[in-house]
């Protein structure tokens, strides 16, 4: 089974183009398979083994969503065994994956965006960190940027002029997406006082380019000192980007566009709204309300 992953996770990288993340998780989803095998051969492989998988990966109590990507996984890799005649059938044609609870994203309300900005400079505005967090927190409502895609960032990805950012996104697809006057005045005011000269656009305390982890940390902190309520992370900005723009009457091919999402269903999750726009909607629209 291993030479038969090492060639779908080379199939990924020089054929697919995924991203280092994508692969690695499937990398390990494939692993964990092969660990459930016991050394039993592809071609022996059925149905009934892949149900016996599944009934296993259920009895660990993982979340459907977690047991729908170890599937997904799978199903890519069976379809590439057959294709490529590794596999004469596919047997996970016919399996069922599990029913998945649909979350609503967290956002924040635009108050809240707002408050958890303005903290950033609660201690110090001239400060060389603080306003690298500023520029970071701006940055991310600004473009509803992916906080990988936000990492990545070079400082010849930004058209201070134009007022467009250069991303990668996933499956390393290049988008151009716009940037508002805000944050990128909260950028050149960084890249102003920012002591070391480097290529990527924020930087640690260490001088190196900034990484996911430090990103998240840094809008953990912000969230702490603005009183925002639990469970938001760096990815809310994401959700709460997407939710205001429709809120403000954006249609959603455009939103799409802006999030990279390649399918018009992943943007669907956002066209809820606040209970307040409803209200207002409601009040403005119906005869009797």
């Amino acid at each position: 089974m291993e030479k038969y992953i090492e060639k779908f996770i080379r199939y990924l990288d020089i054929e697919k183009n995924y991203s280092k993340h994508t692969i690695l998780n499937y990398r390990l989803d494939l692993k964990d398979f092969n660990k459930f095998l016991g050394g039993l051969e592809l071609e022996k492989i059925d149905y009934l083994t892949l149900r016996k998988y599944l009934a296993a990966l259920k009895e660990k109590n993982l979340s459907t969503r977690s047991i729908g990507r170890k599937l997904s996984a799978l199903r890519s890799f069976f379809r590439f065994l057959t294709r490529d005649g590794y596999l004469k059938t596919n047997p996970i044609l016919i399996l069922s994956s599990p029913k998945q609870d649909k979350h609503l994203p967290l956002f924040l309300t635009e108050e809240e965006v707002f408050r958890l900005i303005e903290s950033a400079f609660a201690k110090n505005e001239k400060d060389e960190r603080g306003l690298r967090d500023r520029a970071i927190l701006e940055a991310f409502y600004s473009t509803g940027m992916r906080i990988s895609e936000l990492v990545g960032l070079s400082i010849p990805d930004v058209d201070f002029i134009a007022g467009v950012i250069k991303v990668m996104g996933k499956g390393r697809k290049e988008r151009i997406v716009p940037i508002g006057d805000t944050a990128t005045a909260a950028i050149r005011r960084y890249l102003d006082k920012r002591k070391k000269q480097a290529e990527a656009l924020f930087l640690n305390k260490n001088g190196g380019r900034i990484t996911t982890r430090g990103a998240g940390n840094i809008v953990k902190k912000y969230i702490k000192l603005a009183g925002i309520k639990q469970g938001v992370s760096a990815h809310t900005f994401r959700h709460s980007f997407a939710t205001h723009l429709l809120n403000r009457g954006a249609d959603l091919r455009t939103v799409q566009e802006l999030l990279g999402h390649a399918n018009l269903s992943t943007t669907q999750i956002y066209t809820h709204l606040t209970t307040e726009k409803l209200k207002s909607v409601y009040d403005k629209a119906h005869p009797r309300a």
